[in-house]
């Protein structure tokens, strides 16, 4: 309706148009109410690593306040300083002693000094490769007519063409550093002066995957015979279809495993007719059923499942109070040493008493109730590690071990080959465990190849 038809309209007609279309607002104000309170109650809460198991890489990041913004770099106002220590003893010494006097020009070569100052510089080397060459020679004795023909000493073998110190270098940059074949053979070549193909790389890494299956059958061993387990499992990229690795972890070995499904059968595999007398894990329904007398839930899933439902519902205070016992726990496992064993097993009675109120009470939020169920499913499972010193309340143990191989499929984007798969997975339990006994990766790898070229390792020189 337009200008000239309102102007025709009597006051009472005015009115009454008025208040047919105020009506009209009136009810479709109230259906938009109604239209965002069901949105609103329907809507979940953002997913982050703090209120599930997504990755810290995958969070949105904000832009940081100005305050913090525009504060000073460097170390923080008060900071002890720290200065790079003096090695006990240089390599080289470079002497800077005065010959002549800069005024007069007299001789003071013979002048004794005084020293002023020193200064310690570190630096790489040149490091080219260097080429033996094993001439082997048969000797025909004259006496009996029996011909002779020298055996080379190890690390120096007719049949081996690279140094066992080239060959874990390829393998630290493929394994350990993510490199591709191509930034494999370039770093070589610029660092080395060594010129290799791919395939050379492919057998170095073959023999490399070859050796570590030898030991990886003792880690298993190991890993099936200790106490305490902890167990995680990522996904993986196998010749173009998904997959899983599993990392099973002790104090004393890692084992890595990548395989083509993510079933309890794996374990099953792993552990053989062995059980653990405790498995740590998330609440994977395969992990779940792990061969094990008891289970210790991880208290770092469970704190992020119940901030999930405290952004979902924030004025429920169930998920709060269960997150400040879990709290509460943890730092009591931290202080077992700094009290009497009767001042600890006190407190432990009053987290179980609190427990079982928490997981008796009812609750509204369909979210705090599936995790009430799984509480009380799972009531011995979640303070195992105050009853056992040898037991952590999370599983972060097998997840940084896990971390690596993260990593490693984020920049590689899987794996071509099954014989990949496998030497992967060899290594990494191999050099994962070398660490834990304080051996450095590329010894680790190193190991495996046997003694070194370099020095000349002949008997007598």
């Amino acid at each position: 309706m337009g200008k000239t038809e309102l102007e025709t309209l009597t006051k009472d007609e005015l009115i009454q148009l008025i208040l047919v279309q105020y009506e009209q607002l009136t009810k479709n104000q109230a259906d938009y109410e109604a239209l965002k309170l069901k949105f609103e109650k329907n809507q979940k809460p953002p997913t982050s690593s703090k209120n599930s198991s997504q990755p810290p890489s995958r969070d949105q990041k904000g832009n940081l306040p100005s305050s913090r913004r525009k504060r000073r770099h460097g170390p923080p106002i008060g900071h002890e300083k720290h200065e790079r220590k003096f090695v006990a003893q240089a390599d080289h010494t470079i002497e800077l002693r005065v010959k002549s006097c800069g005024t007069c020009h007299a001789d003071l070569g013979s002048e004794a000094g005084r020293l002023v100052k020193v200064n310690q510089i570190t630096e790489l080397p040149q490091a080219p490769a260097q080429v033996i060459e094993v001439r082997q020679y048969a000797v025909t004795c004259p006496v009996c007519g029996e011909t002779h023909v020298e055996e080379p000493p190890s690390g120096l073998e007719m049949s081996r063409m690279f140094g066992s110190r080239l060959e874990a270098t390829v393998v630290y940059y493929r394994q350990e550093q993510h490199m591709s074949y191509v930034r494999t053979q370039k770093a070589l070549r610029d660092l080395h002066q060594v010129e290799i193909s791919q395939g050379g790389i492919d057998e170095i890494m073959k023999r490399a995957g070859k050796w570590a299956v030898g030991k990886v059958e003792q880690i298993q061993d190991t890993i099936r015979q200790s106490k305490v387990i902890h167990c995680d499992e990522t996904s993986s990229r196998i010749d173009g279809a998904n997959g899983w690795e599993w990392v099973f972890c002790t104090l004393a070995s890692v084992l890595h495993v990548i395989r083509r499904n993510r079933s309890v059968e794996v374990i099953r595999d792993i552990m053989g007719e062995t059980q653990a007398e405790v498995w740590v894990s998330d609440c994977y329904a395969g992990q779940l059923k792990a061969p094990a007398r008891h289970r210790q839930l991880c208290m770092a899933h469970q704190m992020r499942a119940l901030q999930q439902v405290v952004d979902a519902h924030p004025r429920s205070t169930w998920p709060k109070a269960m997150q400040a016992l879990f709290r509460y726990a943890i730092n009591l496992h931290h202080q077992r040493s700094q009290m009497s064993p009767e001042q600890f097993l006190t407190r432990v009675a009053r987290v179980e008493r609190t427990s079982d109120r928490l997981l008796h009470q009812d609750l509204a939020p369909p979210e705090a109730q599936k995790l009430q169920r799984r509480y009380q499913k799972y009531r011995s499972c979640l303070y195992m590690f105050l009853y056992r010193t040898d037991v952590e309340p999370t599983n972060n143990v097998a997840e940084r071990a896990l971390r690596h191989s993260v990593v490693h499929r984020k920049v590689t984007n899987g794996f071509r080959s099954l014989w990949g798969t496998n030497t992967y997975a060899a290594l990494a339990s191999v050099i994962d465990t070398a660490e834990l006994a304080g051996i450095r990766a590329f010894d680790a790898i190193q190991s495996l190849f046997g003694p070194p070229s370099l020095p000349i390792p002949i008997n007598g020189e």
